[in-house]
């Protein structure tokens, strides 16, 4: 170890005053260049992405605060009857593509071609007004062409199969 460095001082001492001031001004530079590149550029990159995490981080908040108002809207809600529910579910059925058909506290739903837009909808409808919910499902992805208002004849995804959605268990009223 001290012979290379002493190789090297002697090598230092061998170099002209001007190669002397070069390779320091040299070192001095690839000194920063490290310098900047562990210490400086990392802290400006987590600063400049802090804002974008900070504005991420609300968004998440806010959709946390609306998952947990609907879960409370939904607990707070008194449940439907068994009847009650399928009228519920009969009144958002479209008839061209679902049909329903009532077995015990459950519901057999059959889908025929239904876009995948639609059949979205109409779950979210029948979790919120029927209060029933998908317990199995069997289905089949398809394309077909639907009819839309932005375009005539697009071709959309669609959905065929049965669903088994559980009713609410609360028995009916007494009159």
């Amino acid at each position: 170890m001290n012979s290379l460095r002493n190789q090297a001082i002697a090598q230092w001492q061998a170099l002209s005053a001007r190669e002397q001031r070069g390779l320091s001004a040299l070192g001095i530079v690839l000194a920063g260049v490290l310098l900047w590149s562990i210490a400086v550029a990392p802290a400006l990159h987590v600063l400049s992405d802090s804002n974008n995490r900070r504005i991420q981080m609300s968004q998440q908040q806010a959709h946390m605060l609306s998952l947990q108002l609907q879960a409370q809207a939904l607990q707070t809600r008194t449940p439907l009857s068994r009847d009650e529910a399928i009228r519920h579910l009969q009144s958002l059925t479209p008839a061209a593509h679902i049909q329903l058909t009532p077995q015990g506290d459950r519901v057999v739903v059959q889908l025929k071609a239904v876009p995948a837009s639609t059949l979205a909808h109409w779950l979210a409808q029948a979790r919120s007004q029927a209060q029933a919910l998908p317990v199995e499902a069997h289905l089949t992805r398809g394309t077909g062409s639907v009819n839309t208002p932005s375009a005539v004849n697009a071709s959309a995804m669609t959905w065929d199969g049965n669903l088994v959605l559980r009713l609410p268990n609360r028995s009916a009223p007494a009159n």
